[in-house]
């Protein structure tokens, strides 16, 4: 059980590339949840990746340093999610 979340970005070339963020409801993330913590799910997130979990901006991080998107669409977007 999860949840995917997908955002489209302009990609260098003029096309869209897709960016995901990626909840896998493990026992850390359940647990999370039932305490009220949803706060703390980044965090559980950043930790899951090894079981698929991503974070958005780490998605977005990931398709500039393969320059996929330029570095402004990044930036733009990460500024917007301050």
């Amino acid at each position: 059980t999860g949840v995917i979340y997908q955002r489209l970005l302009k990609s260098s070339n003029g096309g869209r590339r897709a960016a995901f963020e990626v909840l896998v409801a493990n026992d850390a993330v359940r647990n999370l949840i039932r305490e009220g913590k949803t706060h703390h799910i980044p965090n559980a997130m950043i930790t899951g990746s090894g079981v698929g979990m991503r974070t958005m901006e780490a998605s977005i991080q990931e398709l500039a340093a393969k320059a996929e998107i330029t570095k402004e669409e990044a930036a733009r977007f990460l500024r917007q999610n301050v």
